[in-house]
């Protein structure tokens, strides 16, 4: 289901480079024997480049029950439709649901898996007829990117490059480096620095989607109060009860976001191999970023009239322990680090589907392992204190 673009309008792109440091949970642990790799050596041999990436959407395409339709962006229609290396940019949807859903994965270069666990929930949406799947089906078209990042991820690293494409070659800044682009730092009022974020930030106003979910790696992490180590943090880009959120929608926002993850966090729970946390950043400080793809969905981003109409809708967001840094990432709990993404993602697609995260109870979000919050890790004003 391709719906067309509302408006046209011209772009260009900024000269100045957005480079934003990666928010880190805590200093860089080592995985034990259990999770990920004990010997500190990192294996990329399995993960999915952009063509394996590119081949598996086109069979599941060709092979799904229920419609799978798979295109890029210049067929959906933007304006702007490649990455900056001139790479295609893919999504796929599935259902004929009345609400569209966003789901992307690999914003994030070395984020491998949720590209791996965005394809198969695709799959399983696309052949399993089972009532659950069904009634994802009949509540929701969803529309899946699994590689937002495609040349960041060919190169295995959090940004991506800006290209001179005449040249054929990264662009330099003025102290002779690539410049380089965090495409989670990069919806910003002012101006968007790389291609991949204007074509998608065009394609959400085609879109306007009624929720999202975004698929992150961390670093490897302790659960606070306990040592146990964390697989899966659940995070919300604008704080709850923090600076931005409460103030959106009449705070429909700051208690629908809540509901989202209570209810993952509530059904997930007793699921063995899956050890849930809150995200934050350390010190107790929760995040409330405004230039995040997430964060501009809840804030209705306007950027050149695009979406005049102010549409914005609530997201969360999926943190898998372990990412492509040395000692961070191995084959021993691949399977595990992908599966968990896929029942979070169909847990929750399927409780909104039957509004049963809207019938739970918000405050259960204080019940998810998490430091006392001591304030805001923002990206307009550095850290602000909680305000008793």
């Amino acid at each position: 289901m391709i719906k067309l673009a509302k408006t046209p309008r011209t772009w260009a792109l900024g000269m100045a480079a957005l480079v934003a440091a990666p928010l880190i949970v805590a200093a860089p642990v080592q995985a034990n024997a259990n999770f990920p790799s004990p010997e500190g050596n990192t294996s990329t041999s399995s993960i999915l480049t952009y063509d394996d990436t590119v081949k598996e959407l086109l069979k599941l395409e060709n092979t799904s029950r229920f419609g799978v339709d798979v295109f890029t962006l210049a067929e959906a229609g933007t304006e702007v439709n490649t990455s900056e290396q001139g790479r295609d940019l893919y999504v796929a949807t599935v259902g004929d649901g009345p609400q569209d859903v966003w789901v992307q994965g690999r914003i994030h270069g070395n984020e491998p898996y949720g590209a791996e666990a965005i394809l198969s929930l695709l799959k399983d949406l696309g052949t399993n007829g089972s009532p659950q799947y069904e009634e994802i089906r009949d509540a929701f078209t969803v529309h899946f990117i699994p590689m937002y990042n495609p040349d960041g991820s060919e190169l295995n690293i959090r940004q991506t490059v800006l290209w001179d494409s005449a040249a054929g070659q990264p662009r330099v800044g003025a102290d002779g480096r690539d410049l380089i682009v965090d495409l989670n730092r990069d919806w910003v009022d002012g101006k968007f620095e790389a291609r991949e974020s204007l074509a998608f930030y065009e394609y959400w106003t085609m879109v306007d989607p009624a929720y999202g979910i975004d698929i992150h790696h961390q670093g490897l992490k302790k659960e606070f109060g306990t040592g146990d180590d964390v697989t899966l943090s659940l995070g919300i880009s604008l704080a709850p009860g923090g600076p931005t959120l409460p103030s959106l929608e009449g705070g429909l926002y700051d208690t629908l976001t809540r509901q989202m993850h209570s209810y993952v966090y509530e059904e997930l729970s007793g699921t063995g191999y899956i050890n849930m946390d809150r995200y934050q950043v350390g010190n107790g400080l929760e995040i409330d970023i405004k230039g995040g793809v997430v964060s501009a969905m809840m804030l209705g981003l306007n950027y050149q009239g695009l979406n005049e109409e102010g549409h914005s809708n609530p997201v969360v967001f999926f943190e898998t322990s372990g990412n492509t840094s040395d000692g961070s990432l191995g084959q021993k709990a691949r399977g595990k680090s992908i599966q968990q993404n896929i029942l979070a993602m169909r847990t929750l697609l399927h409780g909104l589907a039957t509004d049963e995260v809207q019938a739970t109870d918000p405050e259960v979000w204080e019940q998810i392992p998490h430091q006392p919050v001591t304030g805001y890790s923002t990206d307009y004003a550095g850290v602000l204190p909680v305000i008793p």
